[in-house]
């Protein structure tokens, strides 16, 4: 089992463990601050949510969901742009399911004619 210093991301690491860190990335970018804000508003409005305390506990999860989601934009924009093919795609199977609901109940019509009932 491999533990991880909290001082050190799972990025920065070598593919040697005994390797010294590597330091901030050639690119100039530093620790991402907003998904760490996320992630800790996210675990603690889960642990409000598992002391008891619904009201802040779904308040502070639903901050951290927020700032996940502006986090992640470019996906957003892309569930986003994909959402109406999945809609039209629950529609239509909803459309076949109601035709199979029609069909079944005029069977079961037809059937209570020939049984007499």
């Amino acid at each position: 089992m491999v533990v991880l210093p909290l001082s050190r991301f799972p990025n920065e690491f070598d593919a040697h463990m005994n390797a010294a860190s590597p330091g901030p990335s050639p690119d100039g970018s530093s620790i991402n601050w907003f998904r760490i804000a996320s992630a800790a508003t996210l675990v603690a409005g889960g642990a409000l949510l598992l002391s008891g305390k619904r009201r802040s506990g779904l308040f502070v999860a639903a901050t951290g969901t927020a700032l996940a989601l502006m986090d992640q934009q470019d996906l957003l924009r892309k569930w986003w742009a994909a959402l109406p093919q999945y809609i039209d795609d629950i529609q239509e199977l909803l459309n076949q399911a109601e035709g199979a609901v029609e069909e079944f109940a005029t069977q079961r019509e037809k059937l209570g004619k020939v049984l007499g009932r």
